[in-house]
């Protein structure tokens, strides 16, 4: 990321762009720019060259001078071919579901820009300033979120952002759903006049699924931080073993993800008192159960997973996802399967493992803190109401049972996506990627994952409400005002929906749960 004035801005000139810039811009709304420098310029214009010499000489060029797919094998003429190219948009125009969320299309948004501007695609500059402008002005398509197989690229929903490009169908503007021609004759943009190649170049690409990929990336590092800060408040309310921490356990076993999450857990349960005094002392208790003493283990695969994940995202994203594309060198027109998507899909089904596990982790972790044969002397069912009343409330019981019917359902949605390839298109795509619809269920996953966390993190916050030493492990003492300051107390039974919901959007986006 640049910096010009006092704005930070994304400046594309065909070089790399890191999966934080890419959240920066959707999430935060960090302005894009796209690049006046002479030799990027030069590149640009350097195979829209190769383009159109192609077309002038005859030389067959898939999807400009050809039909698409399985009609390839059509030919048109020059003057055909100038003409042709919008309607790829309209009968890919058979997305259905609920749309893409915004922060995900924006991200797909930009990573198309990214993969155009790498300058083998034949392209203009002024497509790439539209979709910058579009990102800009804070104006998003309505992208349905299934129809793609990830091969020949995300084609169905990257077809509705080509066509809103051009001021067709429906994009979210100012809170509100409108059509894309009252958006743009609100904020004064025109529509984009296609060129050859530009319409095939905006939906042959892997975009939709990395831009999906990018953002919940994002969330499954919170993920992970809101995890550590969860199993160091259970450790606390369960009286359990700081001793699984020590860092020569993670010395002896050197994952950098296990070495990382155990010296968080033992930072977060510094204490100023003997930590014996914190610990239970009965025999049984030695060592804590695997949910507990295993965090390391569980969250550090998360942990190093995201590492290649990240650099996987990273690549793809900076990639020329695109066909055909052009060799600036040598002007030779070369078609290929660049736009297919197997390693997202292969990312992100390794990603869903990975978050589901720790959901796994987090729904074990609170049945220990409700369950008064194992919670170590708690209540049952963390219930504070006392005399009289105590039999009528019931606590975190109803909780327990929703974190663990979320729990399955991330289970479930760990069926690798890629396993599924299917031939499709008259069999010219025979073998496709599902990247889009594994990116898609690592989302849901991480949906599932912080709704359990939220659980977790209130359920073990209530139980250091009612051990009532917080404030020895200073740390976790602000922690816990941090939760409360979401979600009060639960002294008498009350609907906590709205509460697991707050906890997410917690998660998500504040700073409570930030490893520094």
């Amino acid at each position: 990321m640049k910096k010009i004035s006092k704005s930070p801005v994304v400046l594309i000139d065909g070089g790399n762009v890191s999966v934080n810039d890419v959240v920066a811009v959707a999430r935060d709304g960090v302005i894009v720019e796209i690049s006046k420098n002479k030799n990027f310029v030069k590149r640009m214009e350097r195979t829209q060259h190769i383009l159109m010499e192609s077309m002038r000489k005859g030389i067959p060029v898939y999807g400009v001078t050809t039909g698409y797919g399985k009609s390839c094998g059509r030919r048109m003429s020059m003057a055909d071919a100038l003409k042709n190219g919008d309607n790829i948009f309209r009968f890919h125009g058979c997305g259905t579901g609920e749309p893409i969320g915004i922060e995900e299309t924006r991200a797909a948004m930009l990573c198309r820009i990214i993969c155009l501007a790498r300058g083998y695609s034949g392209v203009s500059i002024a497509l790439l300033q539209q979709m910058a402008n579009f990102l800009n002005y804070g104006i998003t398509p309505v992208v349905p979120c299934e129809g793609s197989v990830g091969a020949s690229g995300d084609l169905t929903p990257m077809s509705y952002i080509g066509a809103c490009l051009a001021g067709d169908r429906e994009v979210f503007y100012k809170d509100q759903r409108m059509s894309t021609a009252r958006a743009m004759k609100m904020t004064g943009l025109k529509p984009h006049k296609y060129l050859p190649k530009e319409p095939l170049s905006m939906v042959n690409g892997t975009t939709t699924m990395t831009g999906i990929a990018a953002i919940t990336i994002d969330r499954a590092r919170r993920i992970l931080t809101a995890a550590i800060y969860a199993t160091a408040l259970s450790v606390h309310a369960l009286k359990g073993n700081a001793h699984h921490y020590h860092p020569v356990l993670s010395k002896a076993k050197p994952f950098p993800g296990q070495v990382f999450v155990a010296a968080q857990i033992a930072r977060l349960l510094q204490a100023k008192v003997s930590v014996k005094k914190l610990e239970d002392d009965a025999l049984e208790t030695l060592q804590d159960p695997y949910s507990l003493r295993c965090a390391p283990q569980v969250l550090g695969v998360l942990y190093d997973s995201l590492a290649w994940i990240e650099k996987w995202v990273e690549l793809e994203a900076n990639s020329s996802n695109d066909n055909p594309i052009f060799d600036p060198a040598s002007g030779t027109v070369l078609m290929g399967g660049n736009f297919y998507g197997g390693h997202i899909a292969f990312a992100m089904d390794g990603l869903k493992a990975a978050l589901a596990s720790v959901a796994d982790m987090c729904d074990r972790q609170t049945m220990l803190l409700v369950d008064p044969n194992l919670n170590r002397g708690l209540p049952g069912d963390l219930v504070r109401a006392t005399g009289r009343e105590t039999g009528l409330h019931h606590g975190f019981k109803a909780m327990s049972i929703s974190s663990s019917a979320l729990t399955a359902e991330a289970l479930k949605g760990t069926m690798p996506a890629a396993s599924f390839s299917r031939s499709t298109e008259s069999h010219n795509q025979d073998k496709v990627s599902m990247g889009t619809i594994a990116a898609r269920d690592a989302e849901r996953i991480c949906t599932l994952t912080e709704r359990v966390l939220s659980i977790h993190l209130l359920a073990a916050a209530q139980a250091c409400d009612i051990r009532d030493n917080i404030g020895v492990r200073p740390l976790l003492a602000k922690t816990q005002e941090h939760i409360r300051f979401v979600s009060p107390e639960v002294l008498e039974d009350r609907p906590l929906d709205k509460d697991i919901e707050k906890m997410c959007t917690a998660i998500r986006y504040s700073d409570f749960f930030r490893i520094k």
